[in-house]
């Protein structure tokens, strides 16, 4: 569908509700037949999504596929009430769960995707799940194990899983990573978040900035040029490290192809923030979000290391703080690592994201997963014993000193 029509479905009228009685089903997908018979019911769904996940609207799952994806390894399961569309996740198959040579089902979360949770309907969450599992279950040559990656711990998806899976289910790796949320103003938040000694330190960085000219910060607007904000950001991330170490988007044609055109989706969506830090006519700092209410995620960020010393992600970011202002938007994800020294540092929340595994497809799977978790467990217990002993895990009797 072309961007504009794109745009109208996304923003056009609700179908009108089914009756509580339609019966709920699911089938396999090509991601190119999804799109093309289902792309106004996918639009849809995302209307009324239980759970935000910019990854897997329309736009974003399109030019992933296009320019990121074998099609023949990537499809998805749909569950519909009806016509209508109650739940969609993109999946591949693996060949191995982790070091064992188990063939593995997954959804499909490429290294540019920074969210797995499946698209649910909100009051159908429970439904789409049940129907999504069972076809997977009845589904012959389905691997015996589903992993999901990058599920947000105890959201809908979650919840909605744990409620109705009917199986076990390992929660087989945990990481928290920064979250901004909060009731306060953004000058508020900044200085009950950032400590004062760094604080002074920034608003020192900014007035030796400003001596090299005028800095300004701004945010992609009617009049200004899409494809130039792009291919700005892109020379900007390849000037730096990502550049030199061959990861940067625009040093490949298929991420280049991909960011360009989810940037063009999501704006033709509403979906599509762009922050640009400036000093006079040189571009210092960029910044990519996606707005997805009642949340948001902070996609890429790229920044001029030639100024490094004056810290320009860190000033970028403290304009991000006006989000928090933001009619509609309650919250927004990271979407950074673990740990990270930057953004942990600016926003004080935290948000869970878990990898979980289930058995699919009855004894099978579960002797599959079984054997599974035999070996994480034999794996834990020998990492355990070789670890030293600075770096055994902290426990409650540790938090007097911290």
């Amino acid at each position: 569908m072309e961007a504009a029509l794109y745009h109208q479905a996304i923003k056009g009228s609700d179908a009108v509700p089914l009756a509580p009685s339609a019966p709920a089903s699911a089938r396999l997908l090509t991601l190119a037949e999804l799109d093309a018979v289902h792309g106004a019911a996918w639009d849809e769904c995302v209307r009324h999504a239980a759970e935000p996940n910019p990854f897997a609207e329309r736009w974003f799952v399109m030019a992933s596929a296009r320019h990121l994806a074998d099609p023949a390894t990537v499809h998805a399961v749909a569950a519909f009430r009806g016509d209508r569309l109650i739940g969609l996740m993109p999946i591949a198959r693996e060949s191995r769960y982790y070091r064992i040579p188990v063939p593995t089902l997954a959804n499909w979360v490429h290294a540019n995707a920074f969210l797995g949770m499946p698209l649910l309907r909100a009051g159908d969450e429970a439904a789409a799940w049940r129907e999504i599992l069972a076809v997977l279950d009845r589904t012959p040559g389905i691997p015996p194990l589903l992993h999901l990656t990058s599920i947000v711990e105890d959201g809908a998806a979650h919840r909605a899983l744990i409620g109705v899976a009917a199986r076990s289910i390992a929660t087989v790796l945990r990481h928290e990573r920064a979250l901004l949320q909060s009731a306060l103003t953004p000058t508020a938040y900044y200085e009950a978040t950032v400590r004062k000694k760094k604080r002074k330190e920034l608003k020192r960085l900014a007035n030796r900035l400003a001596e090299l000219g005028l800095v300004e910060t701004r945010r992609f607007g009617a009049g200004d040029d899409l494809a130039e904000w792009i291919a700005a950001f892109l020379a900007l991330e390849a000037s730096g490290w990502k550049g030199r170490e061959g990861s940067a988007l625009g040093n490949d044609d298929g991420k280049r192809g991909f960011f360009a055109e989810a940037l063009a989706g999501a704006h033709d969506a509403g979906r599509l923030e762009l922050l640009r830090m400036s000093v006079g006519e040189r571009t210092i700092a960029m910044l990519v979000n996606f707005l997805c209410a009642p949340g948001s995620a902070s996609f890429k960020i790229a920044y001029d290391e030639d100024y490094a010393r004056f810290s320009p992600g860190v000033l970028i970011q403290i304009e991000n703080y006006d989000i928090l202002d933001a009619p509609g938007i309650d919250w927004m994800d990271s979407c950074a690592a673990a740990n990270h020294p930057m953004i942990d540092s600016l926003w004080a929340e935290r948000r869970g994201i878990i990898r979980l595994t289930l058995p699919l497809g009855g004894a099978r799977g579960r002797l599959a997963f079984a054997a599974a978790r035999a070996v994480e467990r034999g794996w834990a217990a020998i990492k355990a014993r070789r670890a030293p002993p600075s770096s055994q895990p902290r426990t409650n009797d540790d938090d007097a000193d911290l």
